[in-house]
């Protein structure tokens, strides 16, 4: 996919109805909170042995994260950068989560986040990976205002 349409992906993501039940495909998942949307795989790192296929998928990703990043920043202000560890760490000690950041803690370390002006929802950027040998994913997500505290997260 382009730039372009990942950004339309984007678009339609900010204002799509959430949906009554939690569901997951391939496109992502989603929930009566939220929707997650996959916007780019890597291959997987399995014969990866000096890293450097990691490197340039990493490299790919992020380029293609900054561009969307400048443009939804063009439109909404800076982001807020997210560090996702503390409900990682929740999930862990058996604390609930809201989603999506359940979800998108399990893979991500940070995310950028930008309030949607009149919606009471954000949107989010971030490239995750499961685990090292599995791909790394551009992830778009939207959630509900209530389930993130953007007050105590630190502006880029």
């Amino acid at each position: 996919m382009t730039t372009e349409e990942h950004f339309a992906t984007i678009d339609e993501l900010a204002v799509q109805p959430f949906p009554e039940a939690t569901y997951a495909d391939t496109s992502g998942e989603g929930g009566p909170e939220h929707h997650v949307r996959v916007l780019m795989v890597s291959r997987d790192f399995w014969d990866d042995d000096d890293g450097q296929a990691w490197v340039g998928a990493e490299a790919e990703l992020q380029t293609c994260l900054d561009d969307l990043a400048a443009r939804l920043t063009t439109r909404w202000g800076n982001a807020f950068v997210v560090d996702l560890g503390p409900y990682l760490s929740a999930s862990c000690e058996g604390e609930p989560v809201p989603e999506p950041l359940d979800y998108l803690s399990q893979q991500v370390v940070r995310m950028q986040v930008w309030p949607l002006p009149d919606s009471g929802r954000w949107l989010a950027l971030a490239i995750g990976q499961a685990d090292k040998e599995l791909p790394l994913i551009l992830f778009a997500a939207v959630g509900r205002a209530s389930a993130l505290d953007l007050s105590t997260s630190g502006r880029s």
